[in-house]
């Protein structure tokens, strides 16, 4: 049985409860099982030896995933090859398509976590009362170590673009 982290989060003020450990600066990544747009499985591995910024969203359906990932999306263009950027959210495959076709997001990486849950839970992020992802920002390195984490209180709330893009810079180079 996962772990439970009660109040973890909140939502519109209410506290929620995150299912999976409280990832910290340091520890390696955990695994985890998702799914691409094109409905491949793709784990922590695929990518193994680049530097990933990972965005837990709750939908890309709603003002502030969508103001989220775009804003990534645009930081993205400025990176190599070696810098990936993935938005993780329980929409299915098709929704991401269709989200990244309609915003003209080329940069962003979307991944799918409808299935089981299984980055939520593995990153700490799945809200157990409403089967979706909170926010939280990781960023790992090549040697999947984690160098960078915010989980956002209120999943209402924007991240600390600032300081993920000053860490992802500081990986990047």
């Amino acid at each position: 049985m996962p772990e439970e982290r009660i109040g973890g989060a909140t939502f519109k003020g209410n506290p929620m409860t995150l299912v999976g450990p409280e990832i910290k600066v340091g520890d390696k990544a955990p695994d985890f099982s998702v799914l691409a747009q094109d409905m491949s499985e793709i784990n922590r591995g695929k990518d193994a030896g680049k530097v990933r910024l990972f965005l837990s969203v709750p939908s890309l359906d709603t003002p502030v995933c969508d103001t989220e990932a775009k804003r990534f999306n645009e930081a993205a263009a400025g990176f190599g090859e070696n810098v990936l950027v993935y938005a993780v959210s329980v929409d299915l495959p098709f929704a991401q398509k269709r989200w990244c076709g309609a915003t003209g997001s080329d940069r962003i990486k979307t991944l799918s976590d409808h299935r089981n849950v299984s980055f939520g839970e593995a990153f700490g992020t799945h809200v157990k009362e409403l089967r979706l992802l909170s926010r939280a920002v990781f960023l790992v390195d090549p040697n999947d170590v984690v160098q960078y984490v915010e989980y956002v209180k209120e999943i209402g709330e924007e991240p600390n673009y600032e300081a993920a893009l000053a860490a992802l810079n500081q990986a990047a180079s």
